[in-house]
């Protein structure tokens, strides 16, 4: 069943499926546009852009209706449509990503006044997605054998960003509107789990708050100078752990080592100043903290895809 409208129609779909949102959440956002479907008791999705009004913290709690629950939750993934006469807001500046992680992990969201909210959110029960992966389950068996102490994070693809739109725009197909958008879902998880199977492969270690908290901290020291690498050194102090806990953790919950992680986000930087700021390659080698042009050439390309004046040249 679909629902689609303002923050009560969001409070009602959260009470079907048993979703604890709280008074907060309730109280101190202001709703731009939401979609929201339920397929109980297999899974469920909600669409939300709003704006947060006050900052608030909240407990994340798994929804009673779908039982051993496993949440998938897209960030900043969606074009945002002015909505009630309200215009766009200011989206922030972060990447789009998805973070998997099961509904039970205790976990405190942080809402800080003034975010614009852009998200897109599946729960799914786990014996309905072993059934969806089918023999392929074997490929990702840290998602069902893990005593519910999981965090994954993963970027976009393309293929991903692309479905999310379709799911998102409001053009509604001339019939069977509740088939196109279960269908819609299974396709979006269909392409993260793609995405899932290039991971490079890492033996899986129970999380606790502490380690995710502190593998956060490393991630955001880290991409806080995309212009020069932190040293593993200062990683370590911010970590709290010696460094092969540390390379282990990290490895686990972002799919790639700390480098290759900087490197990809430092290039998903150069590629947006190429496309948005209009800086010409030198310009942007040399902003990224790169000498040596050539090696700025052949790093865009390994995360890119292409060169630089190529990927320049395209968006003229």
């Amino acid at each position: 069943m679909e629902t689609e409208g303002n923050g009560q129609d969001f409070l009602q779909f959260a009470n079907k499926i048993g979703y604890d949102i709280g008074e907060n959440m309730e109280q101190n956002i202001d709703m731009h546009f939401q979609k929201n479907f339920d397929f109980l008791p297999d899974f469920a999705l909600f669409i939300a852009s709003y704006k947060v009004k006050k900052t608030f913290s909240r407990q994340t709690t798994p929804p009673k209706q779908i039982q051993n629950s496993i949440r998938f939750f897209f960030h900043n993934v969606f074009d945002d449509e002015p909505t009630n006469g309200k215009g766009k807001l200011k989206t922030p500046e972060k990447p789009p990503y998805v973070r998997i992680f099961p509904s039970e992990l205790p976990h405190t969201s942080i809402f800080r006044k003034n975010w614009h909210v852009k998200v897109v959110s599946v729960f799914i029960s786990a014996d309905y997605l072993k059934s969806f992966l089918n023999d392929d389950v074997e490929h990702f068996p840290f998602l069902f054998d893990n005593g519910n102490q999981f965090l994954i994070e993963e970027m976009m693809t393309d293929d991903i960003l692309r479905t999310i739109n379709d799911i998102v725009k409001k053009e509604e197909p001339t019939g069977l509107n509740s088939y196109y958008y279960k269908l819609k879902t299974i396709e979006l998880l269909f392409y993260l789990f793609q995405s899932l199977n290039k991971r490079e492969k890492s033996v899986h270690q129970k999380l606790n708050s502490k380690d995710i908290k502190a593998i956060y901290s490393v991630r955001d020291t880290l991409i806080s100078s995309l212009d020069k690498p932190v040293p593993i050194a200062q990683l370590k102090q911010v970590a709290g752990m010696n460094e092969l806990k540390m390379r282990q953790l990290f490895t686990q919950v972002f799919g790639m080592g700390i480098y290759d992680y900087y490197q990809n986000v430092r290039m998903k930087e150069a590629a947006r100043l190429l496309r948005d700021e209009k800086l010409s390659v030198s310009e942007v080698g040399y902003q990224m903290g790169f000498e040596n042009l050539s090696h700025f050439s052949r790093v865009f390309e390994k995360n890119i895809g292409k060169k630089p004046k190529k990927y320049s040249k395209e968006l003229m």
